[in-house]
């Protein structure tokens, strides 16, 4: 549990979060529907845009300019293995959804979370075509724009409302989960866990090779707004390793994440 000095730091941590993902959104959006020059990384598989450097470089002024002994990871900075000897790190996607960027539509937003021993412990997201800000920190409510949020309960709707691919909507067994209505693709990882939090969908399914910089700020949202995110087993998620990628998982509300994962045994490996 966190007390005293800790909990004072991880507010202001908490602030500068904010302040700086406030102030890449609005950088990003200085391009956004703008035509941002893009090219691909990975063997041609990510698209970057103009914009993504130009946030992640606000973010680095403002998160390192104010905090040097933190950590650094960010899908847009080459990755230093200094930062495994680092307990305390910024973990950010400067924008996350690029492809809908790009395309110039609402659901992007900029990514940036503080991890502590492997966890996150303040968390924001910032979505300024939407006109949305996430905000959380260990031990409080997560917040959508000031006012708290909270997952949906078992039994509330039928059938659940779940994000995930086609492929994965079809593999889910049905006598353990019911009936499922798979809602339209939301191009930002980041929001849809942030849409599991809010009550807006009930859970989702998320691929293998996401990365910390997809996950860390959501996380925290969602398990402070009664969800969790974990693997297929049921293990939450470590940040911080040499590998920064991860295997499938399932995010939805704690009381009844047990019947996602029961419904997903055969999606290990997808």
């Amino acid at each position: 549990m966190l007390v005293g000095s800790s909990q004072s730091r991880w507010e202001d941590d908490l602030v500068l979060l904010e302040r700086a993902a406030r102030a890449a959104g609005a950088r990003a959006m200085q391009f956004f529907r703008n035509g941002p020059d893009v090219w691909w990384k990975n063997q041609g598989r990510s698209p970057v845009s103009a914009a993504d450097i130009a946030a992640n470089d606000v973010l680095q002024a403002e998160l390192l300019g104010a905090r040097p002994n933190y950590g650094w990871l960010s899908e847009e900075t080459d990755d230093d293995p200094a930062r495994l000897s680092c307990e305390t790190l910024f973990v950010v996607d400067p924008i996350d959804g690029t492809r809908a960027f790009i395309n110039g539509k609402d659901q992007w937003c900029v990514s940036a979370a503080v991890v502590h021993a492997g966890r996150p412990v303040a968390g924001v997201l910032v979505a300024p075509a939407l006109g949305d800000v996430f905000v959380s920190m260990a031990g409080r409510p997560s917040l959508k724009n000031g006012a708290p949020v909270r997952v949906s309960e078992p039994g509330s709707r039928e059938p659940l409302r779940v994000g995930a691919a086609e492929d994965m909507i079809a593999r889910l067994d049905r006598t353990a989960l019911g009936a499922v209505t798979r809602i339209p693709h939301v191009p930002s990882l980041a929001l849809r866990l942030a849409m599991v939090a809010d009550g807006t969908i009930d859970a989702t399914l998320v691929k293998r090779n996401s990365h910390d910089w997809d996950l860390a700020a959501a996380d925290l949202i969602l398990a402070n707004a009664g969800g969790e995110l974990a693997t297929l087993d049921g293990t939450a998620l470590r940040y911080n390793r040499p590998d920064v990628r991860h295997d499938v998982l399932c995010a939805a509300g704690t009381s009844w994440l047990g019947r996602l994962i029961s419904a997903s045994g055969d999606l290990a490996g997808h």
